[in-house]
């Protein structure tokens, strides 16, 4: 039997399956014209349940492949409708009132997280090199800095090449849904650090953040006579080192911290991976959009269904945008209900980007736009 008659029937199909999907978008848009006149919502939640547990149920065995085609022919009607209706207006208006230049060459207020010599102290002095940081103690204080008013901007690490996304952050971004400014990325380039006239072989316990002990694990792995030790940062480990009297501790850090604190450096190039790198990026209370702006990041719940987070993604991709990032965490105060943080690539002032978002902020409960930024390397 050959495969060339069939291949033409569903040739035909094909062609038949166009024409009506032309006809539904059609009867979509005459849809949208009467929501838009009677003042109607757009996405009727209810209405479309209904619908695809119908079509699953006549489907048959092809059930939940029918479904799957269903759920994203609404999902493009819907987005058909947002744009007829010019859904979104307060986060449109948000968009073009934003600031067009981040003010990195004036003197700002920025408050750092670390003490100096930090990684982040690097992040900050690059993105703003005129201006006198503030080092805060922990990441929440870097956040109520800005939420004081007594910082413009903050920064914080985000994420890790080696050890992966730095959680604490990501949640606090979630509860206090400040925008990014700009992501900088810095080379960690990690050294063993310790008092003068110490060796390696008198070490018993190395202390750092979680985070660069973790991107070091097969140092520790090949000296399980050292013991590795948490503390609050990598430059903060540097100076507990240099004012201890101990001999037997030492410090993970920059080589910017050691010279900071006078310690001594006796091992440079053990990280596990040599091009590591860690992105920080640069919060606000105020949206800056720049011109150049090609990273856009936001955040949102769903509801707890089936299928809910495939299809908001298809819209993505119809759009053509770049998914890099999505990261889960869970909500405070439910159970098992999450919030979701995407970074794509993208510019809010492309048509079609800005309707997708304008159309989001309308569907999705718990939506913020969290910024569209450059990313610095």
């Amino acid at each position: 039997m050959s495969l060339q008659p069939i291949r033409e029937e569903i040739d035909k199909i094909d062609e038949q399956l166009s024409q009506l999907f032309t006809k539904r978008m059609e009867c979509s848009r005459k849809v949208a014209e009467y929501k838009r006149e009677h003042g109607m919502p757009i996405f009727n939640r209810e209405r479309e349940e209904a619908v695809l547990n119908a079509v699953e149920e006549k489907a048959g065995i092809y059930g939940g492949s029918a479904r799957q085609l269903y759920a994203m022919i609404m999902e493009l009607s819907r987005g058909l409708q947002h744009d007829i209706v010019e859904s979104g207006t307060k986060l449109r208006n948000e968009i073009y009132a934003a600031e067009k230049t981040v003010p990195a060459k004036e003197p700002v207020r920025a408050a750092c997280f670390g003490v100096p010599g930090t990684y982040a102290n690097q992040a900050a002095v690059k993105a703003f090199p005129n201006s006198r940081l503030s080092f805060c103690a922990s990441f929440q204080d870097v956040f109520s800095a800005i939420r004081n008013g007594e910082a413009e901007f903050g920064i914080v690490p985000i994420e890790n090449s080696s050890a992966g996304s730095v959680t604490d952050v990501y949640d606090l971004m979630l509860k206090y849904r400040f925008y990014i400014a700009m992501a900088i990325d810095i080379p960690v380039n990690h050294v063993l650090a310790v008092r003068k006239k110490c060796s390696i072989s008198e070490l018993e316990k190395i202390y750092s953040h979680p985070q660069a002990l973790s991107q070091c694990s097969d140092f520790f792995r090949s000296r399980r006579n050292i013991t590795a030790e948490s503390y609050i940062s990598t430059a903060a480990a540097a100076k507990m080192v240099s004012e201890s009297e101990n001999m037997t501790i030492g410090a993970i850090c920059s080589e910017q911290a050691a010279e900071e604190y006078g310690l001594e450096i006796i091992l440079r190039g053990f990280q596990n991976n040599p091009n590591n790198t860690t992105r920080f990026i640069i919060i606000s209370k105020k949206l800056y959009i720049e011109k150049n702006a090609d990273k856009i990041s936001l955040c949102f719940s769903l509801p707890h269904q089936t299928g809910s987070l495939y299809s908001i993604l298809c819209r993505f991709a119809v759009n053509g945008l770049n998914l890099t990032k999505i990261e889960s965490r869970p909500m405070a105060g439910t159970s098992f209900e999450y919030l979701f943080y995407l970074d794509f690539t993208g510019n809010v002032f492309d048509k079609n980007t800005l309707k997708l978002l304008c159309a989001l902020s309308d569907e999705l409960q718990e939506f913020s736009f969290l910024g569209n930024f450059r990313e610095i390397g």
